[in-house]
């Protein structure tokens, strides 16, 4: 079986749930996003020092084909769901290299290779984040869905952090 469908030449896709829509729906664009998102990650992974962060963006990255799942599908509940627990796993994460850090301030982003990396990545979040809001103004997105993707900039940026601070570039803005 081909990945080209030909199906697709006339500006529609087909969801996970089976419906057409036009390749500029907000639900594609949505998950489009999420899918821009994994493959940057997959690019920063190969610049990290930290096992730990590796590990962690890892579990993200398979995280992400639940939330681009759960996005594709409109007529039908996706069968793999992002959860309140994937929400609060990266939550934890979180606080966790919060404490770790002596953040007291702006932070100058991209002082490494691939802390800047990880910066591109928390924007392409924060978009996704975006189109993910916009889709549920219209049809309505799983609440845990909307942590999860809220959250994610936020461990993108404490991870981009620590990158920097196992290296001690962490720089602040200075007014």
């Amino acid at each position: 079986m081909s990945i080209t469908t030909k199906t697709g030449d006339k500006g529609e896709t087909s969801l996970w749930s089976g419906e057409r829509v036009s390749k500029d729906d907000l639900r594609v664009e949505a998950y489009g996003t999420v899918d821009e998102l994994n493959s940057f990650l997959s690019e920063a992974s190969h610049y990290l020092k930290s096992h730990e962060v590796k590990k962690i963006i890892n579990e993200v990255q398979n995280n992400l084909f639940k939330v681009a799942g759960e996005l594709a599908s409109k007529s039908q509940k996706y069968k793999y769901p992002i959860q309140e627990e994937d929400a609060l796993k990266i939550t934890n994460y979180v606080y966790e290299f919060e404490n770790r850090l002596d953040l007291k301030g702006f932070v100058i982003p991209g002082r490494t290779l691939q802390s800047a990396k990880l910066d591109i990545c928390r924007t392409i979040a924060r978009r996704a984040e975006r189109r993910i809001i916009a889709l549920d103004k219209k049809e309505p997105v799983s609440e845990p869905l909307k942590k999860y993707a809220n959250r994610l900039s936020d461990l993108l940026f404490v991870l981009a952090r620590f990158e920097e601070y196992i290296e001690d570039k962490i720089e602040f803005k200075k007014w």
